[in-house]
């Protein structure tokens, strides 16, 4: 890949010529001593049915420089589950397996609800926010490493190019979000082509130049779930529990992390992984369920930077979102026509409908209920209200090992 544009709002760090993966990995295991690293798995317990999770094991098993791997698991119906996900990760030595959805963890998340703390539903957050958590309450690692598990092309150059900015001491990045081109014989990304881009285009042409869009859009695939930061930054991040989970983190580390300290890195050529039903007719499902959350979690923080909201914003809004998008679909099909590649323009502008549809949506709901939120307390508001926690979650995981 022969690009090298930097956009200017953050550090974008390409992949350019030939793999340097046996130099990537030397470093991280020499640097990683000083500076060790942790990954955190999200893990739905139907993942190990899947292709993906076969091959992100094969080459975990592989690494040298991992301090830690924290698969936190949720979905589980039983504990015969989650014993099916331990006995799949038995190759990792490093591995350990938080059970997020058991009883034991329950108990625990049940006393921060008595203290009027709210860690979400059992989901995508909530497993990030608690695989976070035990990684802190180790207090092993001066790196926290996070991708999804159902990546298709998942490779050790992968994992090494998302660890490598924030271990290296000459980079010394607080954050850094992995990116990558989303095309087979198609092209996919639904959601960031045809919602994301086009609505932060839509929100700077209605509002002005506002620094958290201009950060936003400096990010090449703002929904990738490939990221990692300093530990030291995962305390103070507030965790979403829905669907607006990387559009939220990636506000939180606006507020917290100097511009300097973030960037993005090329993590392969091509990526795959499962793809989600666009659930047309139904709000509660599917892309049309991502798109909302997505746009109440974006809502939700430009308001908190002074943004008003009412309905005739909303209509501008929603009308300006619409004719962006259908102009994107307009050059995607040029895109797709250069490239050989099947395009259905009928499909894309249904799920430009749909979109529209789940903004609209999302924006009133917001009118309606502006305080109504899906953020996770942040660890260091966990440990003001209940000190022991952290302590106590370590015990937890330590227990549902043994039984």
């Amino acid at each position: 890949m022969s690009d090298f544009h930097q956009t200017g709002g953050i550090t974008t760090l390409h992949r350019l010529g030939p793999p340097s993966l046996e130099r990537l990995e030397a470093q991280l295991k020499h640097f990683g001593r000083e500076r060790p690293i942790s990954l955190v798995l999200p893990c739905l317990h139907t993942e190990i049915k899947g292709p993906g999770l076969h091959r992100i094991v094969e080459v975990l098993s592989e690494l040298s420089y991992l301090t830690r791997v924290i698969v936190s698991v949720s979905g589980t119906e039983s504990r015969a589950d989650f014993h099916a996900v331990r006995r799949f990760f038995e190759s990792i030595p490093e591995a350990i397996c938080v059970w997020g959805s058991g009883p034991t963890v329950a108990e625990l998340l049940g006393r921060l609800r008595e203290s009027r703390l709210d860690s979400g539903p059992d989901g995508k957050g909530r497993a990030v926010w608690l695989g976070a958590g035990y990684a802190l309450a180790r207090g092993e690692s001066d790196a926290l490493v996070v991708h999804d598990c159902d990546v298709l092309t998942y490779d050790r150059e992968f994992l090494a190019r998302l660890c490598f900015p924030v271990v290296h001491p000459n980079m010394d990045y607080d954050f850094c979000k992995g990116y990558y081109g989303r095309a087979t014989d198609r092209l996919h990304g639904r959601v960031t082509r045809l919602f994301v881009t086009p609505l932060l285009l839509s929100l700077k042409r209605t509002l002005g130049p506002l620094p958290l869009l201009e950060f936003l859009d400096a990010f090449r695939y703002a929904l990738s779930g490939e990221f990692a930061m300093k530990t030291a930054l995962v305390r103070q991040v507030r965790i979403p529990s829905d669907w607006g989970l990387e559009i939220g983190i990636m506000c939180e580390v606006f507020r917290n992390v100097s511009l300097q300290r973030v960037c993005q890195v090329g993590l392969c050529d091509n990526y795959d992984h499962k793809h989600q039903a666009l659930s047309p007719d139904d709000p509660s499902r599917g892309l049309h369920r991502m798109v909302i959350d997505i746009a109440t979690s974006l809502f939700r923080n430009l308001a908190s930077v002074g943004v008003q909201f009412d309905a005739g914003f909303l209509n501008t809004l929603s009308t300006a979102y619409l004719r962006q998008a259908q102009d994107t679909v307009s050059a995607y099909a040029d895109e797709a026509l250069i490239n050989g590649l099947f395009f259905d323009q009928h499909d894309e502008e249904v799920m430009v409908e749909t979109f529209t549809a789940g903004l609209r949506a999302a924006g009133l709901a917001f009118v309606r209920d502006p305080m109504r939120a899906s953020l996770i307390p942040n660890w260091h508001r966990v440990i003001a209200a209940v000190p022991e926690f952290m302590t106590d979650l370590r015990y937890a995981v330590e227990v549902d090992q043994r039984e």
